[in-house]
Formats: C-alpha cells, structure tokens, sequence
C-alpha cells in the first residue's frame, strides 16, 4: 500500500468511527404479519421491542404508520420497523432514509440494520460494516436499493448448535416459532449488545 492508499484508508477509518457514534436510524427486520411473529427470521424486531422495552403487543408504544414502515422518533433516534416483507426491504429502508432527510441527508453509514444471521450460532452477534449479503433476502435488498453495502449490520446468531453432520438450511428453521429456551438465549444476547451510537437511550 503506497503512501496516498494509506492515507485514504485513514480517512476513510475516522469517517466510519465518527458516524458509528451518530446513528440516526435503526431497522429491525422481519415480516409483518401475525403468522410470523417471534420466528427466527424476526429477531430484528425482536430486537427493536427490547431497546423500547416492549414485553407485548399490548404494551408497544404508538409507532406512526407510513406505506411502507411504521416508526418511533426517540430523542432524534428513529426506530423502524418494516410493513413489507423480508425480501422487499429495501423499499421500506430507502423510503424512511428518504422521509426522515429533512434538514440533512441521512446517510447509509448512519443506518443499522438489524436481522437474523443463520451463519451465527444462537446466542452469539456480529456487528458488521460493509459487508456483502451472504444471501440474506432482506439485506440483499436493501444493498440493492440503497446501491451500496456501507451501513451498519446487527447480525444476530440464530442457528442452533449443530447435532448432525449435515448442516440445517436456513429455510427449515428460521420461520419457526422460537422455543422458550431459546428466547431466553436471545433475550440474554441482545442484553449484550453495545450499539454504534453513545447514549442511545
């Protein structure tokens, strides 16, 4: 690496550090009818119920309905949750980037997109930036619609350990209901988390 490609590289590492501590969007992904509700592939809503301390449907605080998410503005921290499905994600990330770009653009490094990640065991997260897909629907579609990987990516580990040689796909468990062991485990994980943002509540 020569003197300039170094130097660039430290741009952009200062560049990514300072909007790691200014989220202004996080989206809990996962799908939107009933059927689906505390299956693995929505543990990003999961996750978003947690931050705001939503025990059960009863008892969410209102969250304003658009076309496509509905959301909650928290001291200028906005939480999203999607009205599409896991693949058209996209659409319901570009439209809430593009309504909440009032004053300033919002940009893609000031998003965090939380999801299910069935390379992960349970219990465990990655928080990532960056990085391609790796066959998630829901992100594959928001890199499509944003025409970009750089936001911020909760990844958070659904795959039980494994017991055979064969490995489970993704598509035989992430849409069953989660066993009450394992809410457990991820309650317990998403306790562990430390957000990109200081003094996120």
């Amino acid at each position: 690496m020569n003197k300039m490609d170094s130097k660039t590289n430290s741009r952009n590492i200062k560049q990514r550090a300072a909007h790691q501590k200014n989220l202004k969007i996080i989206i809990g992904l996962g799908n939107p009818d009933k059927e689906y509700e505390n299956t693995y592939h929505n543990v990003g809503i999961l996750f978003i119920n947690q931050i705001l301390n939503i025990k059960n449907q009863n008892d969410k605080p209102k969250f304003k309905k658009m076309n496509y998410f509905e959301y909650l503005n928290i001291d200028g921290l906005v939480f999203i949750k999607p009205l599409t499905f896991m693949n058209q994600s996209g659409k319901a990330t570009k439209e809430a980037m593009k309504y909440f770009s009032n004053n300033k653009k919002i940009e893609p490094e000031e998003v965090l997109v939380a999801h299910d990640d069935s390379d992960i065991e349970l219990g465990k997260y990655k928080l990532s930036f960056g990085r391609s897909s790796a066959g998630h629907k829901g992100v594959e579609s928001i890199i499509s619609s944003l025409k970009t990987k750089s936001f911020w990516r909760l990844r958070l580990g659904v795959r039980a350990k494994e017991k055979e040689k064969i490995r489970a796909k993704a598509g035989e468990f992430v849409l069953k209901k989660i066993t009450p062991t394992d809410q457990k485990k991820i309650k317990e994980v998403f306790e562990k988390i430390n957000l990109p943002r200081e003094n996120i509540l």
